[in-house]
């Protein structure tokens, strides 16, 4: 009982400091109601092992939210204490699961979730998991198949229709995505501000991918309406700023975004974005910065690796230092991301064959995605001159 006490006062101290309701000033997130409900049952109930499945889930739900790792941790070290109440407690399992997955280790979490559903082959919660991890990897049929099952057991459920979305998306039918996420939304809780401004999110990105900035400027703004700084609203509104040419409001976007989730792949947008802006000095000092700081975590599943690739090839312009990079990426994951990264490496080598056979292994799947769409583009280009002017030397020696 000793420990059981040391364990709520300890989480309950962590609670206050990263509560702004507790000086009055915001309103508690989703998240957080949902860790001091859980933090309440653990005092009435500290055997019972669903109250820590309930607190470790929440503070997964506070990583995304904030998108600060430290509530990972906070969750794990919370399922260690479900564990010890009930060493093959299923929801605890379920919570492990996606925590891996927060943490991008994609392939543990495949095996995880893998073995989830051998227990139990009915479980929505875990198919979505499934889906997760195998879309990570590339292994998109598996990844559909965990889709379809989520919609076959239960109809409509917003995770499954969420990640149906994303699997039109990859698959290239934006249009069709979209329609699956307002569903989505429609469906979603009025209290769950975070879910809804994450679907409201996704859809801003959707419509900045066809093009659309009206609506995606309507949907990122309503996110962050709904959800006051909001890191992923945020990321996309800057990106519909750019593309407006509205340089200075994306770049105060974004700075405040890193400001509040200091990640290399946030500083790499900023730099991308000074950089476009003409502000070239304060590009160089956000590379410089963010060059170490992807750098420390290139070996870890959670990285910055595709933002470390890009940067070596478009700005460092360091080929060698980027294929590096991408072939340790690739050892670990095949989705379409990695691939044109890979291929995007290849071609600033030089290899630009070997690199038109990694982005058309991408293309094939459908993804419309303008980066790799351009990178395509530019990769072709140099093949067909490449061609012109070996037909053009043959026709010389003649």
């Amino acid at each position: 009982m000793k420990r059981t006490t040391s364990f709520v006062a300890n989480t309950f101290l962590l609670v206050l400091a990263s509560c702004p309701v507790a000086f009055g000033q915001a309103q508690p997130t989703p998240a957080e109601i949902s860790i001091a409900k859980a933090l309440e049952k653990i005092g009435q109930q500290p055997d019972r092992v669903a109250n820590y499945d309930s607190l470790a889930m929440a503070y997964a739900r506070r990583a995304r939210e904030t998108s600060d790792v430290a509530f990972y941790q906070k969750a794990e070290e919370t399922l260690n204490r479900a564990f010890e109440l009930a060493p093959d407690d299923m929801e605890a399992a379920k919570v492990r699961t996606w925590l891996l997955l927060g943490r991008h280790e994609f392939g543990k979490a495949l095996d995880a979730a893998t073995k989830l559903n051998q227990k139990v082959p009915d479980d929505v919660v875990v198919f979505g998991y499934l889906a997760d991890a195998n879309t990570e990897l590339g292994n998109y049929p598996d990844a559909v198949k965990s889709v379809q099952w989520m919609l076959n057991l239960r109809p409509g459920n917003i995770p499954g229709l969420t990640r149906a979305a994303y699997q039109r998306e990859l698959h290239g039918d934006i249009a069709g995505a979209i329609e699956l996420m307002l569903r989505a939304h429609d469906s979603t809780p009025f209290q769950e501000l975070e879910d809804r401004a994450w679907i409201l999110t996704q859809i801003g990105h959707l419509y900045l991918l066809e093009g659309n900035l009206r609506d995606a400027e309507l949907y990122a703004k309503g996110a962050l309406d709904l959800f006051q700084a909001y890191h992923y609203a945020q990321g996309t509104l800057a990106q519909v700023r750019m593309e407006q040419k509205r340089y200075d409001d994306a770049i105060a976007l974004l700075q405040e975004r890193f400001k509040s989730a200091p990640h290399a792949e946030n500083l790499y947008a900023l730099g991308e974005a000074l950089e476009r802006a003409g502000r070239h000095e304060e590009a160089l000092k956000a590379f410089a910065q963010f060059e170490p700081m992807a750098l420390r975590e290139s070996g870890i599943t959670d990285n910055a690796n595709h933002e470390l690739i890009a940067y070596y090839v478009d700005f460092a312009k360091q080929p060698e230092k980027a294929l590096q990079v991408a072939e340790q990426e690739l050892a670990r994951r095949h989705d379409v991301f990695t691939l044109d990264c890979y291929a995007w490496a290849l071609a600033a080598n030089g290899n630009f064959a070997a690199a038109n056979v990694e982005i058309h292994k991408a293309l094939a799947v459908g993804v419309k995605d303008p980066r790799i769409l351009q990178h395509a583009h530019v990769i072709q280009d140099h093949l067909e001159q490449a061609v012109a002017s070996s037909a053009t030397a043959r026709v010389s020696n003649n």
